[in-house]
């Protein structure tokens, strides 16, 4: 504890880290803030109750804008759209070959892509607005006119996420980086005092019936989410190492190769993004039916508004989960890449013939990573939301739920190990050690 301390003074002590990290505090601050300032037009009380049929994706999206979404603020959207967009646009990337040799044209490429995920960004908070004012527009004042409430509403809306984008870009350029993942971060901490006050008036609520029976229940709920946040830590933090051995060779008059290595596979390559991308699209039918068919007595309509407390919503959430698993690994994890690469170098695999052997064998290597990833997001997934049902809780937005817990520790792994980089330029113990 005393070297964790040592070393927090002296990254505190270093005038460029410590700059980073006052701008970094400097805009999380003003993330809080902007997510407490009112949409004016809206009848809070109303719109929080309309809120309740949006399901759990209004449930996700209220987690990631920090509570701001509950509260009727200019940041109601959050982050989301800009999540949205940069998953698309990196899908569009392997299917439209413009888009793919823009994003090999290195640092230029690159500002170009991000400015078309800016563009999609407002596009899609744009349509998210009109679809949440559409909605919710029972729960408009009648201080204005309407179809001024609507523009002041929808803009608002769609401003509020065009600043936190802007704030997640000015904490990668003058911050310490990750920007996007630090609001994100930020806004699910901002709901653990509401997470600490629901269970404490819970267990309040169960000792009344039973006190032994509380104790009993908060503990199931304390230890099974410390359980959860050391397995995703224990699983970010996996890989496979493939040993790599570098032939002799001659360069010169000097003798190059001859050490052996590894080849690093991270058991989770895909992060919590087939969580998202799973959950977006269970919910596009529900999301459909409450916007626009919300007093429909259809049959089919009743159906998909219900989809998501019936048991094949779980069903096919754990297999939407596991195929985008692999999709997403198959587009970040390039094994013929790797192999040549490897065999340009002058290294092999002990055992596997260079070449197609060696990619096939990689290629095997990642897949079973892939179904073991697959199967832990599904489990963390589905977990918190039947141990919610199994106590009673999954009602009370106690459950942070998998996908939070996933960004939580990701966030803070990265921040240690950027932290680390820039203490370890100037010869510092960081916190790795």
């Amino acid at each position: 504890m005393g070297s964790m301390f040592d070393t927090l003074k002296n990254a505190w002590r270093l005038p460029e880290l410590r700059k980073k990290l006052l701008f970094t505090i400097a805009m999380i601050a003003l993330f809080r803030v902007g997510g407490n300032i009112p949409v004016p037009g809206i009848d809070k009380v109303a719109f929080t109750n309309l809120l309740s049929n949006f399901g759990q994706l209004g449930s996700l999206m209220d987690i990631m804008s920090g509570g701001a979404l509950a509260a009727v603020s200019i940041f109601a959207m959050g982050i989301t759209p800009y999540i949205n967009s940069s998953i698309i646009i990196q899908l569009l990337t392997v299917a439209i070959p413009a888009l793919e040799r823009m994003s090999k044209e290195g640092e230029t490429g690159r500002k170009q892509i991000q400015q078309i995920v800016r563009i999609v960004t407002v596009a899609l908070a744009l349509l998210t607005s009109f679809a949440f004012w559409f909605n919710t527009r029972t729960a408009n004042t009648s201080a204005l006119p309407a179809w001024l409430n609507a523009l002041v509403v929808i803009g608002s809306f769609t401003a509020g996420t065009a600043i936190i984008m802007w704030i997640g870009e000015l904490i990668n350029v003058h911050g310490i980086g990750n920007g996007i993942s630090i609001i994100i971060f930020a806004g699910i901490l901002a709901r653990i005092p509401s997470m600490l006050s629901n269970l404490v008036t819970l267990s309040e609520q169960w000792a009344v019936a039973n006190v032994f029976l509380s104790i009993f229940k908060v503990l199931l709920v304390v230890l099974l989410t410390v359980a959860a946040i050391i397995a995703v830590l224990y699983v970010q933090l996996a890989e496979r190492r493939i040993p790599i051995q570098y032939a002799k060779r001659m360069v010169g008059r000097k003798m190059y190769g001859g050490q052996s290595t590894y080849l690093p596979i991270k058991v989770n390559q895909s992060g919590v993004i087939p969580v998202i991308f799973a959950v977006s699209i269970l919910q596009i039918p529900n999301l459909i039916v409450t916007f626009f068919f919300s007093n429909s007595t259809n049959v089919v309509a009743r159906w998909f508004a219900d989809f998501g407390t019936s048991p094949f919503y779980y069903i096919l959430d754990g297999l939407l989960i596991f195929g985008f698993t692999f999709f997403y690994s198959m587009i970040q994890f390039n094994p013929i890449e790797v192999s040549n690469n490897i065999q340009k170098n002058g290294g092999y695999i002990p055992g596997v013939r260079p070449g197609r052997p060696t990619s096939e064998f990689i290629a095997r290597t990642s897949q079973r990573l892939t179904w073991f990833d697959g199967l832990f997001l599904v489990v963390v997934s589905l977990a918190p939301m039947l141990i919610g049902t199994l106590t009673g809780t999954q009602n009370t937005g106690i459950w942070f739920g998998g996908t939070a817990i996933i960004i939580i520790v990701g966030v803070c792994l990265d921040l240690i190990n950027q932290l680390e980089a820039q203490m370890s330029m100037r010869n510092y113990k960081g916190f790795l050690d």
